[in-house]
């Protein structure tokens, strides 16, 4: 699949020049828009560290992430962007990456080495307020909850499939995908590396209410009914959850503003799912900015029937319930994760302490606790180190193991 969406990106464009090449004007342009675009790179270092419980040796990886990228200029409201991506492990692989076999010795940190095609699509601008994107791409939306491009991994999840974007409607922005597949973050080595699909994408966000952003989306997610499915299953983990978000923050004065998100969202079986199950999602945060630091409440629910769960697997996983990453997948009896959070950002240094709790929402278990600890500082938009810890402590009852990350990065944007 990764060969055929670079294939159409590639069939697209090539269309494009043939079709409009008639005259030496023409192709002035096009050389134009080929030679005028903007180059993109990104590089990010980072070692990681697992130490986890009942695995025999800590795990520690050293990995680089290279992309590289090009953004044509615009032909006839037409442009391109195609991005590549390397990473590559520096000296030994002494961790899990998914794909090397070593999953009886280290604990897992899924940034496997892999070169491939990141970003490819044509991109079209000529309706009023609208945006078309075909071919594999990025997409986030909202807080990436359900649909996002998983950015803290080194190789990045990417979308193969097309986007519009509208925005005439005032304060309105109304998006539609259909997708066909997911790219994910353990690389084309992986047999599971790929969620093939027919899935459909709607978001509809409204932010003319002053105090607030209220959105409504419907993501349909078709997995067919593909027997090596391994990452989610076949038609199985076909789902549609249908929902509703609101969040914003209402200024007091000029040393306090007040923080707010309510969400909503019910899913179920959908397309050839061959079962019958509807589950719910909550969400409610409050919290309050005051001179400059930013403490909040949340209590998520990703509801169960005992036999199913919500799940999110389009989502960026790693910035929900805890860094430490045991809840990537929710557990049959569902998931509660009630947590505080403290941040703060003394000479431009951004400091974030998280305290999750997370029970079960169906019984009465405990799964464990968790404190994540991140400092980052970023120096004239290009430049960034960072480091972060997550301690997850499993409840004795569970089927979990206490775990241990420790993250250092350096990352370099042009």
């Amino acid at each position: 699949m990764r060969v055929k969406a670079a294939g159409l990106c590639g069939i697209a464009i090539g269309s494009l020049a043939l079709g409009m090449t008639g005259g030496v004007q023409a192709e002035d342009s096009i050389g134009a828009a080929l030679t005028g675009g903007k180059v993109s790179l990104d590089l990010r270092y980072r070692y990681e560290q697992v130490d986890q419980d009942k695995l025999p040796k800590k795990a520690n990886a050293s990995t680089l992430r290279t992309a590289l990228g090009y953004t044509t200029g615009k032909f006839y409201d037409f442009s391109a962007m195609v991005e590549f991506e390397n990473v590559s492990v520096l000296g030994a692989e002494h961790y899990n990456s998914t794909v090397n076999n070593k999953a009886a010795q280290y604990a897992t940190v899924v940034d496997p080495k892999s070169t491939e095609l990141n970003q490819g699509y044509l991109s079209y601008t000529g309706l009023s307020d609208t945006t078309m994107q075909l071919g594999r791409q990025r997409i986030t939306l909202d807080n990436q909850r359900f649909v996002g491009n998983v950015g803290w991994r080194q190789n990045e999840q990417t979308f193969n499939g097309f986007e519009v974007v509208n925005k005439s409607l005032p304060d309105t922005q109304i998006t539609y995908a259909y997708l066909t597949d997911a790219n994910r973050v353990t690389g084309d080595d992986a047999s599971n590396g790929d969620l093939r699909m027919k899935s459909h994408i709607i978001n509809v966000a409204y932010s003319g209410l002053g105090f607030g952003a209220l959105t409504g989306y419907a993501y349909l997610l078709d997995n067919g009914n593909i027997a090596n499915q391994v990452l989610l299953g076949p038609a199985s983990a076909s789902t549609q959850t249908l929902g509703l978000r609101f969040n914003g923050a209402t200024k007091m004065n000029d040393d306090l503003a007040l923080l707010y998100t309510a969400e909503y969202a019910r899913q179920g079986d959908y397309a050839d799912n061959p079962a019958s199950y509807h589950v719910n999602y909550l969400l409610g945060e409050l919290g309050a900015t005051f001179t400059g630091i930013t403490v909040k409440y949340g209590y998520e629910k990703l509801g169960s029937d005992r036999t199913h769960a919500v799940q999110t697997p389009l989502a960026t996983l790693h910035a929900f319930n805890g860094w430490a990453d045991m809840f990537l997948t929710t557990p049959t009896n569902g998931l509660v994760d009630q947590y505080l959070s403290v941040g703060a950002k003394p000479m431009d240094i951004n400091l974030a302490a998280v305290y999750h709790d997370f029970a079960t929402d169906k019984g009465a278990g405990d799964y464990g606790k968790e404190w994540d600890l991140m400092a980052s500082k970023t120096f004239e938009k290009k430049y960034t180190l960072g480091a972060k810890y997550a301690n997850f402590s499993a409840d004795s009852a569970s089927a979990y193991v206490d775990t241990k990350k420790f993250w250092l990065w350096g990352e370099v944007k042009f």
